[in-house]
């Protein structure tokens, strides 16, 4: 079938969004770009623009905007260039919108996705964060607005694909008995702890089997990344925290795994590529190709499956605290991870840091019932205030 609308990308630049483009090329009869949404990477978005032809583009910076405004006026490119989260939102919810492609890594996602939701879009869902910070009053949105989420992480993918036939995100799905979600352990999966406090940046980003930004890369290497996913996993297929384990796979072939009440666990196997589950968020129902190579098995010789370390990894702990409690914790517990990573990424926080900050913003704050998007977001402003002073105070006391 061909798309009855185009699609709108946000964070086009990045690896999801550059992803993305990877499969729509591969079928430029079905899809079609209506939307490039981006930061400022300007010289990227107008080389998508050329190539992709969309009907909007939109930067967060202003001067990008202008920028990538003239740039494409010179090519002689029709697209309009607007700038900032309004027209941002204003251009997911056009009519000639039909599925977004939620790829803005962190916070900074949630508004254009919630704006998708509202206009009752098929929302390709790969910003964890937004969900993470909302909650419930997401997915409540989804389900009022006669929305469809489909997520793209591919640990969510992976367990989407292993439902019933017929199955969409935020209802509890028929004879499941628990989600597995698989994690590689990252780079330092077998570094000895007492190192871990002196790695870099560019050792924590250096992600042994999967391509992806600085943020999830380190996100990957404190395991924050899997905690996330499991106040994710509980949101999208209804379940209780306790009904959402995790494994160490090194290989990451096994992207995750659904556990029936007849004693069945299905997985979902393939190469570690993105455009694997964005190919089939984009198809669904149907399959097509996504340019990604097939298994060999034989070549792979062995599947390996070990329980995470949680001396090792206390990230995951804390983010399962936060889905236990509910109500503002996961919101507070993203902000805080954020400010710490980047702090970590500009050399003022060392590696141990991230995740003793993350704990310190979460002892501190007290979680109270996340009732209106107000709340979530006066959450996560008064854990990043707290998160940025405890590391101006004294990035040395988390070393």
């Amino acid at each position: 079938m061909n798309t009855q609308g185009g699609i709108a990308i946000l964070g086009s630049t990045g690896s999801i969004g550059r992803s993305t483009l990877a499969v729509i090329a591969l079928h430029p009869e079905r899809f079609r770009v209506a939307v490039l949404g981006a930061f400022s990477s300007w010289q990227i978005v107008v080389e998508q623009a050329r190539r992709f032809h969309p009907d909007t583009v939109v930067l967060a910076e202003p001067e990008a905007a202008a920028r990538a405004r003239a740039a494409l006026r010179e090519c002689g490119s029709t697209a309009r260039v607007e700038c900032g989260a309004e027209a941002l939102a204003a251009a997911v919810t056009g009519a000639n919108v039909q599925m977004v492609m939620a790829a803005i890594v962190g916070a900074a996602g949630l508004l254009p996705t919630l704006a998708a939701v509202r206009a009752a879009k098929r929302v390709l869902l790969a910003n964890k964060e937004a969900l993470v910070m909302a909650g419930r009053l997401l997915m409540d949105e989804v389900c009022s607005a006669g929305a469809e989420v489909i997520p793209i992480d591919s640990e969510h993918n992976a367990i989407f694909q292993c439902m019933p036939a017929g199955y969409l995100p935020g209802d509890a799905a028929p004879g499941v008995t628990r989600v597995i979600l698989t994690a590689s352990g990252g780079p330092f999966r077998c570094t000895d702890v007492t190192q871990l406090g002196s790695v870099t940046p560019a050792q924590a980003c250096a992600h042994p089997k999967w391509k992806m930004g600085r943020k999830i890369s380190v996100d990957s290497a404190t395991l924050m990344n899997k905690g996330l996913e499991v106040i994710e996993a509980t949101l999208l297929f209804d379940l209780p925290e306790t009904r959402v384990d995790v494994v160490v796979h090194p290989q990451s072939v096994v992207h995750s795994m659904v556990e029936y009440a007849d004693g069945s666990l299905l997985a979902q196997l393939g190469a570690p590529d993105m455009r694997t589950p964005i190919a089939q968020a984009l198809a669904w129902p149907e399959r097509i190709v996504s340019g990604v190579q097939s298994l060999n098995l034989t070549q792979i010789g062995k599947l390996e499956f070990e329980p995470p370390d949680h001396a090792r990894f206390p990230s995951l702990g804390l983010a399962r605290a936060a889905a236990r409690a509910g109500g503002t914790s996961p919101a507070m517990l993203n902000a805080a991870n954020e400010v710490a990573v980047q702090a970590f990424l500009d050399r003022r926080l060392n590696f141990t840091g991230i995740v003793a900050v993350i704990d310190k913003v979460l002892q501190r704050l007290e979680s109270s019932p996340a009732r209106s998007l107000g709340d979530v977001l006066d959450a996560d402003a008064a854990a990043r205030r707290l998160a940025v002073a405890l590391i101006e105070l004294g990035a040395g006391a988390f070393a």
